[in-house]
Order: C-alpha cells, then structure tokens, then sequence
C-alpha cells in the first residue's frame, strides 16, 4: 500500500485542526462581535461636525416659536477629551504602577473578595451611567425605527409632522395620514384613542422635563431631563444593583462593559494619527511585557470579579459532568478601547475628508473697494489701486458645505429607499453612507489582528497579549490606507485638537483683513 501523497497529508492536517477548533466557533465568533458592537456603535455616536465642514443652518421658527418639526439634530460639534503625545509615556507608567499594586494587593491578601466589593462600589457609580447613557441611545435608535420622520409608501415620500399630528406627502395630492407609524402601518385603521397615544409616543424624545434639586445653604441644582432619561437610568440602576447584591453573571459583566467601553469612546481622542499610533505602539509594549515576563496581568484578570473585562462562556469537554461549573474565556476592555480609540478617530477622518471634498472655491469680493465707491463714487477714478486692494480682489474664498449630522437618522435610512426620494432627503441619505475607507480598513485590520490572537491562543494554549497583534492590525491598515489613497500628507496633518482653534483663528483673521482693507489710506 502506498503511502498518501503530501497534499493528502496537508487536507488531512487541516481536517484534524477543524474538528479540533470546531467547538470553538460559536465562542470565537461571540467574542468578535462583542468586542466589534461598542467600537462600531461608539465610533459613530462620537461624530461630530469636523473643521471641513460650514455650521448647520439655524432651525427655523414657526409662528408659534417652537422649532419646526424637522428631526432634532444632536449638537453639531462635540468635545472630546485630547490625548497628546505625553500620554504614550504616561498611559504604561499608570498602567503599570496599578497592575502591580493591584498584584501585591492580592498576593497579600490572599482572598480578593473585600478588594472585590471595593472596587465593584467604585466601579457603581460609573457603571450606573454608563448603562443609561448607552440604554437612552438604543431607545432613541428603536424609537426613530418605529416613529421615522419620513417614510415611502407606494412610491410616495411622506413626512410625518409631529405638531400638526399628520403625515404629509410630499409630491402626491394623497390626502394626510393621521397616524405616526411607517408604510403600511399608518394605512391600518386604528381607533382615535390608541392613535392619540401613539403621537404621545412618537413626541416623547422632545418633552424635556426641568428638574430642580435645592438643599438650603448647601446646593442649589437645574437640570433637564427625558422619559428616555428616567428609564435609562433606571435600568442602570437596576443593573448595578443586581450586579453587587445579587449576582454576577457573565451577561450583565458584558453590559456593564460594553457600557464603559462606549461611553470612554466617545469621551477620549488621540486628536492625531501621529499621538494614537505612539500611544499604542508604548502599550502594545507594555502588554507584551507584563502578559509574557510577569505574571501579574493573568492573576489580576483571573482575581478580579469586577465589569473590567468581557467573559464568554467556553464549550464544556467531552465527557464533562454536569455539575462542573463552566469555565469561561475572557477579553480585556483595554483590549477593545485602545484600538477603538484610533478606529473612531479613523471613522471622524473620512467624514473630515467627505466635507473636504465638498468644498468650492469662489472669487472673494473687494469689501474696501465697494465702500469705497459707495461712499465717493469720484474715488473710482481718483484713488490708483494699490497692491493690498488688488490682492484683495483676486483672494479666493473657500466655501464648506453645511454640516448635516449622520446620526439620529435611523428611520430615514430604514424607511426611505433612495431611489423616488427628494433632494433634501437624498443629502440626508447621502451623508449617513458617506465614504468610509479608513474606517473599514481599521475594522478589518482589529479582526485581523483578533482572530490571530484566538488563533494563536487555541494553538498554544497560553494567554496572549492581545495588543500585539491587534496594534499592528489596527496602525498599519490605516497607514497603509494612506499610502494606497496618497493621503499620507492630509492624515499626517489632520486633527481634532485644533479644528476649534483653527475655526476660530479663521473667522478672526477674515475680519481682521476685512477691516484693513476698509480702512481708508491717511499716507498721501
């Protein structure tokens, strides 16, 4: 019998691996996912109108002085805490000092669970918003799904008007809809009573309730707040107190950890590529020091029950009684900030190069010249134009196109087909889907990097750290973007701790030389 060739042997190799990672699948596939939700969702919650863009137009009034009813635009800048290139010193000397504090504290006391209770008590009040502030945004995303401002049924766009308590087609001469709901939804008739409750519903984002705290001689406190506010923190109420006083399953861990890692998304930038790939490149060193040379990041991991990390139940091993308790894999939440950091400022880099592109130039007009000649239609003729007049006339003035805020914009993008629509809703559609490529590439190159880290973990059985293949996975697939798009020059320049500073330098630096232009010459 002869002995099988070596491709046979290769198929049979790769044949016996797959039966052997098979029962992971499922588990490796739920701890991609969940580590992709919080940096796909908190990238695009973090979007904000860049430095390329024009101020969005002022809502218009309507004669009772309420703002029309077009879909509340969240703010159009939003601030984010800058990181800087100190950080990268910084980030692995903190890191560092409180993993081994954390690690001698558990050697000494042997059993961890007061320094569990302590730090699950000051991870509570973090956890409480964090929970709300995620929760009321999947509210406000189901509840623009199931209340769209505008919707097409049978080939008509309609626009439901929230005041008036209709919907409005837009090019047809159909009569109104009284109801709130989508498509063939707002066709079922429904009695009066229950379409009343549904325009209640449909109008709960904007009701806004003040809320005034006064303690004498001690404090005095105003703030607004919604019914989606007041249930979002109630479930994360709810979710804190269950997690210290009940239970903790893996589940609820996750929330609580998806929770940190959206809302420290949104509320921290590296402002640079240049500062996010330092940054990560210092970890990425510091992770594989402290998980390969020292065991103090595995026995912090494995010590600590708190919501710092994501678990993911493991396949039990064949022949397993059903009474072992089912062991359970883990991913750090550093592990998915980190990367998400550089992969949302990624995502604000293509919006950046979207309204970039959507710049026009046009021909500045001579403000001294025209007061000039208002003033002294003589001066025409008698004042020889001098070089600073003649710059002026030939400046360039460089126009942004208007800033439409891509989020909150579920429903129209769920609802409205972008074939038959209309103008407005076009850009609306347009800007929600606006090119993405450094975005997709940092995402492809965090899977990468992930499930080479799985990869390598099955195989050798031994904990890895996961920056080490994540930070090159993650950096170089957004510079290599850069060097395919030969954009290297604009990501080198671009970022987000100046776009305020230059926003402003502009404005002052086109009245300053408004001004100097009208100012009238005193030289003879």
């Amino acid at each position: 019998m002869s002995s099988p060739g070596p491709i046979t042997e290769a198929m049979g190799t790769l044949a016996y691996a797959f039966s052997e990672v098979q029962p992971y699948l499922p588990m490796y596939l739920h701890l991609v996912v969940s580590a992709l939700f919080p940096i796909y969702t908190a990238a695009h919650a973090s979007l904000s109108r860049p430095s390329s863009a024009a101020e969005p137009a002022k809502r218009v009034k309507s004669k009772h002085g309420d703002a029309s009813d077009e879909e509340d635009e969240e703010g159009s800048t939003q601030k984010m805490e800058g990181l800087s290139p100190r950080d990268a010193i910084v980030f692995p000397v903190i890191a560092g000092t409180t993993l081994a504090g954390l690690y001698l504290l558990i050697k000494w006391l042997d059993d961890p669970t007061l320094l569990n209770k302590v730090l699950n008590w000051y991870f509570s009040s973090f956890g409480v918003l964090s929970v709300s502030k995620m929760v009321a945004d999947g509210m406000g995303v189901v509840h623009s799904i199931a209340f769209p401002s505008r919707y097409m049924d049978k080939g008509v766009v309609w626009k439901v008007n929230g005041k008036e308590r209709s919907a409005v087609p837009q090019s047809s001469s159909e009569k109104k809809r009284d109801s709130p709901l989508p498509v063939f939804y707002s066709r079922i008739p429904l009695p009066k009573k229950i379409v009343r409750s549904l325009w209640r519903t449909q109008a709960l984002p904007k009701k806004q309730y003040i809320v005034r705290i006064y303690i004498h001689r001690v404090s005095a406190l105003k703030f607004n707040i919604s019914i989606f506010g007041v249930l979002s923190a109630l479930i994360g109420l709810s979710t804190v107190v269950y997690f210290n006083f009940v239970d903790k399953p893996w589940y609820l861990t996750n929330l609580m950890g998806f929770a940190f890692a959206y809302g420290a998304l949104q509320i921290m930038s590296p402002t640079t590529f240049a500062t996010g790939s330092l940054i990560l490149g210092a970890l990425f060193f510091y992770d594989v020091y402290f998980v390969f040379y020292t065991p103090m990041m595995v026995t912090v991991a494995k010590s600590l029950d708190i919501p710092i990390k994501l678990l993911f139940p493991r396949p039990a091993p064949a022949g397993a009684r059903p009474d072992v308790e089912q062991s359970l894999a883990m991913l750090g939440l550093g592990d998915i900030v980190l990367p998400g950091l550089m992969i949302g400022l990624a995502l604000r880099f293509d919006l950046y190069l979207y309204y970039l592109k959507k710049q026009t130039k046009a021909s500045a007009p001579s403000t001294a010249k025209a007061d000039a000649t208002a003033a002294d239609p003589a001066a025409n003729d008698s004042t020889p134009p001098t070089k600073s007049s003649a710059f002026a006339a030939e400046a360039q003035q460089i126009i942004k196109a208007p800033y439409i805020s891509p989020t909150g914009q579920w429903g129209t993008w769920f609802w409205l087909p972008w074939s038959d629509s209309t103008a407005s809703t076009l850009q609306q559609l347009d800007v929600t889907s606006f090119p993405k490529p450094y975005f997709h590439a940092s995402i492809a190159g965090y899977i990468l990097g992930l499930c080479t880290t799985l990869g390598v973990m099955h195989v050798f059985a031994h904990a890895q750290p996961a920056l080490l293949y994540l930070v090159p996975g993650v950096v170089g697939s957004v510079w290599l973007t850069a060097v395919v798009r030969r954009e290297v020059r604009e990501m080198w320049n671009f970022s987000e701790a100046s776009e305020e500073e230059d926003d402003g330098k502009e404005v002052k630096k086109n009245e300053k030389s408004a001004g100097a232009a009208a100012k009238p010459s005193s030289g003879g």
